[in-house]
């Protein structure tokens, strides 16, 4: 493979590398000294990439051998696996589990950064602790006859899955509730909310609501309010449920200088349950902080949807917490039967340590089963491309398939017209954000001429010529904005989604508008802005946490390693009443039979097979 800067450098050249790869290779090769060969500069350089495309680790095996570059002389090929391994742990800077050096290299052929091996450990091990423990404070009793009241009795007979996940939440400290869209995620919560309430010293709990996000932290608070008036509860019950909900960050205290947080392992939480939702959002470094954080008596609940598109940073930690999880064993099952009233019957066999702490919603209200919307969604899922084009193609009023976008920009454009059109009229910030969220273009990418901030530019010029745009400039009143990093010293957070609006108390100064908790607004100058893009258009990645009257997907030009069947997922089920899909069938038909893999440790650590 030729010397190791060499080797570095062609792999930088052919893009399989960026700069932060090649000098943290560099550097650990520098420390390897006498050490330092190619197959060990190929290592690391290629467990730094792997890490910032969304792998915990990199697995050896499937590169083992391959040709990674051939171009006459400048030919590139990893080396054999049991060569590279031996080569690997005598370089003085890879480990094996346990060792403290830069890397660590498991039993299975995985190579860590150190540091996001210690995450996978922490997590894995905080996450087990929790889930072999049964709380025996609660009352038997009073859970029944709060269920009972709670869940009315269908008459149906089925099994009603989030009486059953209110019921784990009750008797376990760990519980991760999955389930695809309009399953009742955030109903299940409130009534859980309700249940601790009602148990002995349930009204001295310490609770925190949190998400991911700006966006999904103020969707989960409207969400919990507006289902607040579907329970036969009294006045003084409902009051005493909480409400707001804050982004992790804010939970764990971020510091100003964005380094590190304020609660950790020696100053947890002050809490007695901490509610997160949007979980697959989550991080694996951001989720083993979050455990470290937490007092070993706090209860945790995890909501999310196992299907969707997995974490931007490193990790997959919902799909991995659900893995091999089909249903409880036979003695938990036979305590949920009791507690519930109905029968619960135990899964199939299954290693992992969360079999008894994980419930999968399975009934969709949002969507009637006839509904194509919510066909389409679990074609997707499946990978099923035959009916999610037939879907597509026959979706009548709630579905569209378009091969090319046309004047794409002009469409958008007249969708964002009644914005607009409020803002002149001067109608109140609350309900302007209701119109920001009836429509969103999705797109895969952020580059190139299908992207975000070419789909931005174009609407922009097409909402000037409408003459909705009046003023000159880059803020005007009506221009929805998306941070794109987190100020920790205003409290606000990347995604985080605002209007600029004209100041309610300064005259003709313009602020930007942002939801706060319950109807708050909080106004800031765009001064104090300097990191935040328009929105008209938006990353599939970036709209998670949102949800969207009607959604327009546009795929791109061409392949993307980002295109795959989670992403096409996550896009059609951000819409509540229609989707329009626009691009190549050849195309969509490809993304689906993409599943989203990254690579980890973290599932096999839950099933007592550690690497």
């Amino acid at each position: 493979m030729g010397r190791p800067d060499s080797l570095l450098r062609s792999l930088h050249r052919q893009g399989l590398l960026d700069a932060l790869d090649l000098h943290l290779a560099e550097y650990l090769l520098a420390e390897a000294k006498e050490a330092a060969s190619p197959s060990l500069a190929l290592a690391i350089a290629l467990t730094s990439r792997a890490t910032s495309e969304g792998h915990v680790c990199l697995d050896l095996r499937p590169v083992a051998g391959r040709v990674l570059i051939d171009e006459g002389e400048n030919r590139v090929q990893a080396p054999e696996l049991e060569a590279w391994r031996d080569g690997l742990l005598a370089s003085g800077i890879i480990g094996r589990p346990g060792d403290w050096q830069p890397l660590i290299l498991d039993r299975r052929d995985r190579l860590y950064l150190h540091r996001y091996w210690a995450y996978e450990q922490r997590l894995g091990s905080a996450l087990l602790q929790r889930a072999e423990a049964l709380d025996r404070q609660i009352d038997p009793e009073t859970v029944k006859r709060a269920l009972t009241t709670l869940f009315p009795a269908d008459d149906g007979g089925a099994v009603d899955w989030q009486k059953l996940a209110v019921a784990t939440a009750i008797l376990r400290p760990l519980t991760i509730i999955t389930g695809g869209p309009g399953t009742g995620k955030t109903t299940t919560v409130l009534r859980l909310l309700a249940l601790l309430r009602q148990q002995p010293g349930g009204e001295a709990l310490r609770i925190a609501l949190a998400a991911p996000t700006g966006m999904a932290a103020a969707r989960l608070q409207q969400a919990i309010q507006q289902a607040k008036a579907s329970l036969s509860l009294s006045a003084e019950q409902l009051a005493s449920i909480p409400e707001q909900a804050s982004t992790l960050h804010r939970l764990l205290g971020m510091n100003r200088s964005g380094t590190g947080f304020r609660h950790h392992r020696d100053n947890p939480l002050l809490l007695d349950v901490v509610i997160v939702d949007e979980a697959s959002m989550v991080d694996l470094a951001l989720m083993a902080k979050l455990l470290d954080a937490l007092p070993h008596t706090a209860r945790l609940v995890l909501l999310g949807d196992r299907d969707q598109l997995a974490s931007v940073e490193a990790g997959a930690v919902m799909g991995d917490l659900c893995a091999g999880c089909q249903g409880p064993d036979a003695e938990f099952a036979r305590q949920l039967s009791l507690i519930t009233r109905q029968t619960v019957a135990p899964g199939e066999g299954s290693g992992s340590g969360l079999r008894n702490s994980v419930v999968e919603l399975r009934h969709s209200y949002r969507f009637d089963p006839r509904s194509p919307l919510g066909q389409l969604a679990r074609a997707v899922n499946r990978g099923d491309t035959g009916q999610a084009r037939e879907l597509l193609d026959n979706g009548g009023g709630e579905l569209d398939r378009l091969d090319s976008a046309g004047d794409l920009a002009r469409r958008v454009a007249d969708r964002f017209s009644r914005l607009f059109e409020a803002v002149r009229a001067g109608a109140p910030a609350a309900s302007l954000f209701t119109l920001l969220y009836e429509f969103r273009l999705l797109c895969v990418l952020r580059e190139g001429p299908r992207g975000v901030h070419a789909m931005n530019a174009a609407i922009t010029r097409e909402l000037i010529r409408q003459g909705q745009i009046r003023d000159q400039g880059e803020w005007y009143p009506g221009r929805p904005v998306m941070l794109s990093r987190n100020d920790y010293q205003l409290n606000l957070y990347n995604g985080e989604t605002g209007i600029v609006l004209p100041h309610p108390q300064l005259k003709d100064e313009l602020a930007v508008a942002f939801q706060g908790g319950g109807d708050e607004i909080r106004w800031v100058p765009p001064s104090r802005l300097p990191y935040c893009e328009t929105v008209y258009a938006v990353t599939v990645h970036k709209s998670q946490g949102s949800e969207f009257q009607e959604v327009i997907l546009q795929l791109p030009d061409q392949r993307s390693p980002i295109l795959c069947r989670e992403l096409v997922y996550t896009a059609i089920t951000r819409s509540r009443r229609r989707f329009t899909l626009i691009g190549e069938e050849a195309l969509f038909d490809w993304a689906l039979t993409q599943p989203m893999r990254r690579s980890s440790g973290l599932a096999d650590l839950l099933t007592g097979n550690p690497g």
